[in-house]
């Protein structure tokens, strides 16, 4: 087995874009969402351990899909669950050693240089969470006032969020909790270590609206993966 591995989560189902289609599966160049993530960590890493994890129901699409795009690439799928939490959870039963790269199906414009900075940083650290610094003012608003905050002391968190295995496993042993808001959180408050923050990059867009589709579009331009027809 390949000592990196990656989690796929593909639980979106459009609905912010009021489309049937889930997001993972809308076409950016003729090719769906999916794939070019896919694409992303097998450029990073040929003999990459995949795992993509997406709604039981979704399951015959996907495999109509991989037949298309990705026949000669061994992907295994694992259940959706209630929440990202729980999708995860499913996900890393199919993990068994190394490190492992979590990572949202809908960001599909990763580079192959982030991929490796977050692998790095798990592999010397035991993690390597991806982020941005803001670009805008920030200002925290309560009930009557708001006050302007320090931007340079705050992060966007991106994915992939990357791991040694053992670890991120043992931190998913327990009862999910109304802060696990990523697996960062999980890795954090359980476990009780620091995360290792690595550098993203501002193109690394999670796909929401139809807007996001437009900027990954362009973001895409130059690899654009065949299907095989």
């Amino acid at each position: 087995m390949s000592r990196n591995n990656a989690i796929i989560v593909a639980g979106g189902s459009g609905t912010r874009m009021n489309l049937a289609t889930p997001k993972q599966f809308l076409e950016i160049h003729e090719v769906p969402v999916v794939v070019h993530t896919i694409q992303a960590f097998l450029a990073y890493d040929p003999d990459i351990s995949l795992v993509l994890v997406l709604p039981a129901n979704h399951f015959d699409s996907w495999m109509l899909l991989k037949s298309s795009y990705l026949p000669d690439v061994k992907v295994q799928t694992a259940k959706g669950g209630e929440t990202r939490y729980q999708s995860v959870k499913n996900g890393l039963e199919l993990v068994k050693e190394g490190l492992v790269a979590i990572h949202d199906a809908v960001r599909p414009c990763v580079t192959q240089e982030v991929i490796q900075k977050s692998f790095e940083a798990a592999e010397r650290y035991g993690s390597g969470i991806v982020t941005t610094a803001l670009k805008d003012s920030i200002r925290k608003a309560d009930k009557e006032y708001s006050h302007a905050m320090d931007r340079s002391l705050f992060r966007i968190v991106q994915t992939p969020q990357t791991f040694q295995v053992d670890k991120i496993k043992e931190a998913f042993q327990g009862e999910e909790k109304e802060i696990y808001t990523d697996d960062a959180t999980v890795y954090e408050h359980v476990l009780g270590e620091q995360v290792t923050l690595v550098d993203g990059d501002y193109r690394n867009i999670k796909i929401t609206t139809q807007e996001d589709l437009q900027v990954a579009a362009l973001f895409l331009e130059t690899k654009k993966p065949q299907a095989n027809h």
